[in-house]
Parts: C-alpha cells; sequence; structure tokens
C-alpha cells in the first residue's frame, strides 16, 4: 500500500464545509489562484468567463472551509435557467411544446451548475485538499445550497469519466449519473500527417480524405497563421463562430467576442488561434488549447459561403494534426459534437458525465428514472457506431 502523505491523511481527519463566496471575495485568496493549475483551463479561464458571460450565467464559487474558518479550496459554479429537454430534437418533445404554449416554463428549472460553462468540468483540489475531501464535502452541503439560492435542480456538469469512483458519494445522496455528449480523441504518435492517414485510416477513408484535401489543394491562396492572441483579427473570428453557433442543434453557452479577446491576452501560455485566409479574406479559424501531451480543439468558426465547396473541415483538421504532430503532441482532442468524420479518422470516445438531482425528494424520485431517458446521447445513431460507445454508460 502506498504511504499518504501527512498533509493529505490530515485533510481526511479534519471536517470541513461549504460557503457560497462571489468573485470579488476571492480577491487574494491564495487557494483559487492555484485552482486547477495542472489543467489547460485553470483559474483564469473561469474569471474570462465571468467576465464575458455574466449575461448568461450567474457565476459563484464555493469556498471549502476547515473548522478554523480558514478557505482551503474553491470550486466554481453558476446558476442558469436550463431546459432540461434541450438537445432532443422538436420532433421528441412536440407535446412539451404545446405544453408550453400555455406554461411557458414547464420543464425549464432554475439550475445550480458545479463546473465550467464552457468546457468540461474538475474538481478543485489542492495539494493540502485531496479530491475525495473535495467531493464528499461538496455533496454533504450542496442540496442545501441549492435550496438557499432557489434552484430547483443541481447538476455536475461534464464530468470526464476518471472522475465516477471519487463522485459516487454524490449518488449515494440521490444523484443519478447520465452521460454528457462526449469529448473524442485522437492518437497522434506518427511521423506526419501520410503517416497517420496509412496507418490509421482504412483505405476507403484515406480515398475520400485525399479527394477532399486534393480539392482545397487546387485552391493555391489558401494559407495558415498560428498566433496565441486573435485581438488584432477577432471582429474577422466572431462572425465565423457565429455561422458555426447557429448551425448547431445543440447549444449552451454563447461565447463573446470579449471572451476570444480576453483568452488571448491573459492566457496566451495555454491558447492558440488558428486562422485559415484565402487571399485576405478569413474563411475559417479554430481556438486551440494545449496541456501537457494533448492538443484541445475548443471552438472553430467557418465561413459557410466557400467552406463546403472547399471541405475546409478536412482542410483544417488536417492541419491542425500536422501543427500538433510536428511539435511533438501525442494527442489530438476535441470537444463534442460533429461525429461522423472523426468516427472516420478514427477518434475514439472520451466520456463526460453529468450527475443530476432534484432538491426536492419527490420530484429527485420521478428525474431519477427519467434522466436516462432524456439525455441526447441515447438518441445519437453515430455514437453508437464508435467502438467504445459503451463506455459512456
Amino acid at each position: 500500500m502506498s504511504a499518504i502523505s501527512p498533509s493529505v491523511s490530515s485533510a481526511r481527519r479534519e471536517s470541513f464545509s461549504i460557503s457560497v463566496v462571489s468573485r470579488a471575495e476571492l480577491s487574494g485568496c491564495a487557494p483559487w489562484t492555484s485552482t486547477f493549475a495542472d489543467q489547460r483551463k485553470d483559474y483564469r479561464y473561469y474569471e474570462i468567463l465571468d467576465d464575458t458571460l455574466g449575461d448568461d450565467f450567474e457565476y459563484r464559487y464555493f469556498a471549502i472551509v476547515d473548522n478554523n474558518g480558514r478557505v482551503r479550496a474553491i470550486q466554481p459554479f453558476f446558476l442558469v435557467d436550463q431546459d432540461i429537454l434541450e438537445g432532443l430534437g422538436a420532433e421528441r418533445i412536440r407535446w412539451i411544446s404545446l405544453i408550453r404554449r400555455f406554461y411557458p416554463r414547464f420543464l425549464k428549472l432554475r439550475t445550480l451548475m458545479v463546473g465550467c460553462s464552457a468546457g468540461e468540468a474538475h474538481l478543485a483540489a489542492t495539494e493540502n485538499m485531496p479530491v475525495d475531501t473535495v467531493a464528499e464535502t461538496l455533496s454533504n452541503g450542496i442540496i442545501q445550497q441549492a435550496r438557499s439560492l432557489n434552484a430547483q435542480l443541481i447538476v455536475l456538469k461534464e464530468f470526464p469519466s476518471r472522475y465516477r469512483r471519487v463522485l459516487h458519494c454524490f449518488l449515494q445522496c440521490g444523484f443519478v449519473r447520465a452521460p454528457s455528449m462526449p469529448m473524442t480523441m485522437l492518437d497522434i504518435r506518427y511521423d506526419d500527417f501520410d503517416a497517420y492517414m496509412i496507418k490509421a485510416l482504412k483505405s476507403s477513408t484515406r480515398k475520400k480524405l485525399r479527394k477532399n484535401l486534393d480539392a482545397t489543394a487546387s485552391v493555391s491562396d489558401i494559407r495558415m497563421s498560428v498566433t496565441d492572441d486573435a485581438t488584432s483579427f477577432v471582429d474577422e473570428i466572431y462572425p465565423l463562430y457565429l455561422q458555426v453557433f447557429e448551425r448547431s442543434r445543440m447549444r449552451f453557452e454563447k461565447l463573446t467576442k470579449n471572451f476570444f479577446r480576453q483568452l488571448g491576452q491573459r492566457m496566451n501560455d495555454k491558447v492558440r488561434f488558428f486562422a485559415w485566409r484565402r487571399g485576405n479574406v478569413l474563411v475559417a479559424f479554430s481556438l486551440c488549447m494545449v496541456q501537457g501531451d494533448s492538443l484541445y480543439a475548443e471552438y472553430v468558426g467557418f465561413d459557410y459561403t466557400v467552406a463546403l465547396d472547399l471541405h475546409l473541415y478536412h482542410y483544417v483538421v488536417r492541419d491542425m494534426i500536422s501543427w500538433g504532430i510536428s511539435r511533438g503532441y501525442k494527442w489530438f482532442r476535441s470537444s463534442g459534437l460533429n461525429y461522423d468524420p472523426k468516427l472516420h479518422m478514427g477518434h475514439r470516445l472520451d466520456p463526460i458525465d453529468l450527475y443530476v438531482r432534484h432538491t426536492s425528494t419527490l420530484a429527485n424520485a420521478i428525474f431519477r428514472l427519467a434522466l436516462p431517458w432524456i439525455v441526447p446521447v441515447r438518441y445519437d445513431a453515430t455514437l453508437k457506431l464508435f467502438p467504445n460507445y459503451k463506455e459512456l454508460w
């Protein structure tokens, strides 16, 4: 059995509680500035979301406090009015639409979400505050806190599947776990993109991909650039982001122009903006983040007046993977949705989970039965074709 450090053992013997604090109260709080230090989306990312998406979400923070009143960790959360049937599609909730003609807020609940409003979530463990203690402390106090904030629903939003053991304490408190739309991951440990295509792709996929890339290659004036700050061309990026956002069937956060600007100015050690220009016109961009041996594709934008004809999706993915390979990254990770091309390019699903509970004991009994049947993952036919689909559940 491995030894447990004295600081961790001590933390487990102490008792802790949670209280709600505002962003202003975090000023000068040392545990906050070390929050998620091992993640690409560290405390700065959450502050940027607070500063730029505050009109859509009410951002708050749980201070995990020891019995001496000392703050030991900070766990971000936010409040939002959530349509719990979001993403199922109009064809599956037609009867709900009829009810909402008379009761507009039917199944739209004020929700406390632990996690990140733009990305997957993590528990705010520290060197002296182990992850299981953070989970247990949150699970013990979160229902009371939600009721005090007039939240009817509590959601642990999009926690990677590796947290399942640690978050089991929430299941013991009446929460139910269900899969969210997963991220994906692609092994890019190859000498170059051609080697990846030869060794990782089926011949039919390789032939189709080459055909798409050849269509774009004939347009000789497309060029790629990479920078860590997009301030100078954010006015060009944002309309392309909106084109993709408006075409998406599933939406949650809507980023602002200032989000892209602040990200480059405050997190340029973690951020990479890829831009593709045709002549002097921006036709595509991708916001990526880097962490360890992985390149993460977070958000994309396309000019759809030319993107489909030029097969720009495959072109930009090829360029990002090639860039990652050339700089020694081993994994190309992508946010959810647009699964069909990822399936054919050899991605594997990277599961993320929701943990959900209604604050009413009676309503929660019904909700526990219903939740696994109303998550969009269940009805996405493409996801079921991935070899590790069962890992989502």
